[in-house]
């Protein structure tokens, strides 16, 4: 009978230590050179999910494992709860000092947005992929995002107090416009649409959880600021959730039929010349103005970036079919990808641009 006591344990190869740190160093440089890039986890996940939608597309629609509707419907509220939570009035009425600033972001986001579709539309024609042209002009009609808009402003070296306020007021304007903008938009192209029933839904599972998040700042106010990390993650769950189950509804009916690659690559195009063209817009309207440079690079980022996260959540109220609203947000999410890759490149520019060269001693 062996001796187990004395038993040498074998020798671990060397080799095995430098394959794992070699793993590990190549995932860190993947890693940093997709953070460089502007993805992120979330939006690998996010694509990650529409790929897992068309394999699995029964996985995530009504007949599947989990009430994915039900869940999401009660997320869209939650979160916009937590968004009026954390809003402050003391911050937002001293913030409305730099009245011209704000004015160009809004603008830009509202109205001149909105605008350069309609325009865009009215020249190349509607007569087909009607349900596409609907999901960019509801891409136009969304505020500014707020966390990429501040972090961007923030590595060019931007006004970061204004980009703070613009974010946060996009964010509660596009509660009430958005959903303007698109009864308009599908009564003028539908006839059909009745606004009000989406209004009281609306009310019920937007603006109420706003209101009173806003009434319970106060009070509770510290702790959403305390776990702010901790409730992004949570949109972002709901967010991932919401996508998988209007992808899967999307493809089980067959709804992205009519898009061929031609038209993917079209309007991945589109949506970059979209963001190019209301930088550039904006940066001459900044020059006309006479902004100085942190006004201009607040200007650029906050009115060209749109909001993923009330793109996601106020489609599941304002088209209740999961699968229309899987192509409607095709655009939003073909833009959110673009936008953080070119604002990333553009900001860190900047950024380099406008910092000294280190001097060698």
């Amino acid at each position: 009978m062996p001796d187990r006591k004395n038993k040498v344990p074998e020798p671990k190869l060397a080799t095995e230590g430098v394959t794992q740190k070699t793993n590990t160093s190549k995932l860190a440089k993947f890693g940093a050179i997709a953070a460089r890039a502007g993805l992120d986890w979330f939006l690998l996940a996010l694509f990650g999910l529409i790929g897992l939608a068309y394999l699995f597309p029964n996985l995530g629609g009504e007949t599947g494992p989990l009430p994915l509707g039900t869940i999401s419907s009660y997320g869209v509220s939650a979160i916009f709860f937590f968004y009026g939570l954390r809003l402050s009035s003391e911050k937002l009425k001293a913030g409305l000092h730099n009245w011209h600033l704000h004015v160009i972001i809004q603008g830009t986001t509202f109205l001149i947005f909105p605008g350069l579709v309609l325009a865009a539309q009215a020249i190349l024609g509607a007569e087909s992929q009607q349900t596409v042209w609907l999901g960019i002009f509801y891409l136009a009609a969304l505020p500014s995002t707020v966390s990429s808009s501040v972090v961007m402003v923030s590595i060019a070296g931007g006004n970061l107090p204004a980009a703070i306020f613009n974010a946060s007021i996009s964010s509660l304007l596009g509660v009430f416009l958005t959903p303007v903008w698109m009864g308009w938009y599908l009564q003028a192209s539908t006839n059909a649409f009745n606004f009000w029933p989406v209004i009281g839904k609306l009310t019920v599972q937007v603006l109420l959880p706003v209101v009173t998040g806003i009434l319970l700042h106060g009070r509770f106010g510290g702790f959403a600021e305390r776990y702010r990390q901790k409730l992004r993650l949570f949109d972002q769950t709901i967010i991932l959730i919401i996508v998988f189950n209007s992808f899967c509804e999307s493809f089980a009916q067959n709804l992205f039929s009519g898009l061929s690659t031609t038209h993917l690559v079209l309007l991945s195009l589109g949506m970059a010349g979209l963001f190019l063209f209301v930088m550039g817009l904006v940066y001459l309207v900044g020059r006309l103005l006479k902004l100085n440079r942190e006004n201009q690079i607040t200007a650029l980022f906050c009115s060209s970036k749109k909001s993923l996260v009330h793109g996601t959540v106020m489609s599941k109220v304002l088209f209740p079919d999961a699968a229309v609203a899987g192509l409607v947000l095709l655009p939003i999410m073909v833009y959110h990808a673009l936008q953080l890759i070119m604002a990333s490149i553009i900001a860190q520019a900047i950024a380099r641009r406008t910092t000294p060269p280190k001097t060698r001693i």
